[in-house]
C-alpha cells in the first residue's frame, strides 16, 4: 500500500464528515425557519370588488373549528404595502385568531398587480375602500357582521375613523396614529435631523425647504412648481407623490375622531417614534374619547413607531435574523398578547385596572 493512501483516506473522511455536517445544519435551520414561519391560521386569497374595479386580498381565519368569527379589517400606513406587509400582519394575524377572530387585509392599489394607483387615494378613497371590504365580510356567512372592528397604523390614524363614520365597527386599534399632517411632517423632519446630529446650519436649511413646500401646497402649486423651486433638489420626490401629498397635506384627525366616541379603542403608542409625536397623539385622543370612558392607551417603552424593539429595527441584520428565527419576537413584549387580550373581551380590557387607559405598557 503506498503510504500516501491512508492520510489521503483519513482527509476524505474527514471532508465527507464537514460537508455532512454542514447539511445537517443547513437543514435544521432551514427547519427553524419554516417551523418559526408557520401560523396557526388559515389562510385564503380573496376577490373584493369596489368602485369598477378589484381588490386583492388576504383572508386569515382560526383554525378553532368555529364556522362563524368576528374579523378585524386592517388598514395600512403609508407607502406601497401589500396584503400581508412583506409578511409582518402574520403574527398579529396569529394572535388575532387565538382571540377568536378572522382578519383580512388586501394590496393597496398598484401593488403586488393589485390594479390602480395607491398615489391617487385620498384619505377619504381609503376610507371608502375599506367601507366596501367591510361590506363584502358581512355577507359572508363564515363572519360575524356585529364583531368586526379596525386595525391601523400611522397614516391610517386619518381613515380610521372616517370608515368608523361610514359604517358601525366593534372596535379600533390604533397604532402610533398621527393627527395633524403637517404637524406630523414637521416633527418628524426635527427628529431625524436630532438623530442624525445635524448642524445648526443644516436644521436652518432644511427648515427653510419645508417652508417652501407648506407654500406651494398652499397654493395649489404644480409638480413643476416644485422642481424649480428646489432648484432640483427634489429628496426623490415624483410628480405622483407630490399629486397624494397635495390630496392630502391638510388632513387632521380631530374633528373625525368624534366618530369614535363610544367605541372600544386600543391606542398603542412607542417610546421611540421619530415619526409621531406620541404626546400629542395622545392628547388629542383623550380630550376627543375620554369622556366616553372607551379609549385605552397602551405605551410601549422599547418600541419604534411599527412597535417593534427599538434593539432589533437599529440594527438590519438583527432585523433580518429574527424575521427569519423568531419573527414574533420582531415586536415589543406584550404587544401581541395585549392585541389578543382586548379582542377577547374590548370592554372588560378597559375595566381591567392593569390594563386600563393609564396603563403605561
Amino acid at each position: 500500500m503506498c503510504p500516501k493512501t491512508q492520510p489521503r483516506r483519513r482527509g476524505l473522511r474527514i471532508a465527507v464528515w464537514s460537508l455532512a455536517t454542514v447539511l445537517v445544519v443547513a437543514a435544521g435551520l432551514v427547519g427553524v425557519v419554516l417551523w418559526q414561519n408557520s401560523y396557526d391560521m388559515d389562510e385564503q386569497r380573496v376577490s373584493i370588488r369596489h368602485g369598477g374595479h378589484t381588490l386583492n386580498g388576504v383572508l386569515a381565519t382560526p383554525k378553532d373549528g368555529r364556522e362563524h368569527h368576528g374579523l378585524v379589517v386592517y388598514v395600512h400606513g403609508d407607502g406601497p404595502i401589500d396584503a400581508t406587509h412583506d409578511d409582518g400582519y402574520r403574527p398579529m394575524w396569529e394572535a388575532n385568531a387565538k382571540a377568536g377572530y378572522a382578519s383580512l387585509s388586501w394590496d393597496k392599489p398598484g401593488v403586488a398587480g393589485a390594479p390602480g394607483n395607491w398615489l391617487d387615494q385620498s384619505m377619504d378613497d381609503r376610507a371608502d375602500e375599506a367601507a366596501a371590504a367591510i361590506a363584502w365580510a358581512r355577507a359572508r356567512p363564515d363572519i360575524d357582521g356585529d364583531r368586526i372592528g379596525l386595525w391601523g397604523a400611522s397614516q391610517a390614524g386619518w381613515v380610521l375613523p372616517k370608515i368608523a363614520a361610514k359604517t358601525p365597527v366593534r372596535f379600533v386599534i390604533a397604532v402610533s396614529p398621527a393627527i395633524n399632517w403637517l404637524q406630523q411632517g414637521r416633527y418628524h423632519l426635527l427628529a431625524e435631523l436630532r438623530a442624525d446630529g445635524a448642524s445648526s446650519a443644516r436644521t436652518k436649511a432644511a427648515i427653510a425647504k419645508s417652508d417652501t413646500t407648506r407654500r406651494l401646497l398652499a397654493r395649489h402649486a404644480t409638480f413643476e412648481e416644485y422642481v424649480e423651486a428646489t432648484r432640483g433638489d427634489t429628496d426623490g420626490m415624483t410628480v405622483d407623490r407630490w399629486s397624494f401629498i397635495s390630496k392630502n397635506y391638510s388632513a387632521d384627525a380631530t374633528q373625525d375622531l368624534r366618530a369614535l366616541r363610544g367605541i372600544p379603542v386600543l391606542l398603542t403608542l412607542a417610546g421611540h417614534d421619530i415619526n409621531v409625536d406620541t404626546a400629542d397623539t395622545e392628547h388629542v385622543y383623550r380630550k376627543v374619547l375620554d369622556a366616553g370612558g372607551a379609549l385605552t392607551v397602551k405605551r410601549y417603552p422599547h418600541a419604534t413607531h411599527s412597535l417593534l424593539k427599538q434593539s432589533i429595527e437599529q440594527s438590519g441584520v438583527k432585523t433580518t435574523l429574527t424575521a427569519l428565527f423568531s419573527p414574533r419576537s420582531l415586536f415589543a413584549n406584550g404587544f401581541l398578547d395585549d392585541q389578543r387580550q382586548f379582542l377577547k373581551d374590548p370592554g372588560q380590557f378597559l375595566k381591567d385596572p392593569g390594563r386600563g387607559s393609564n396603563s403605561m405598557g
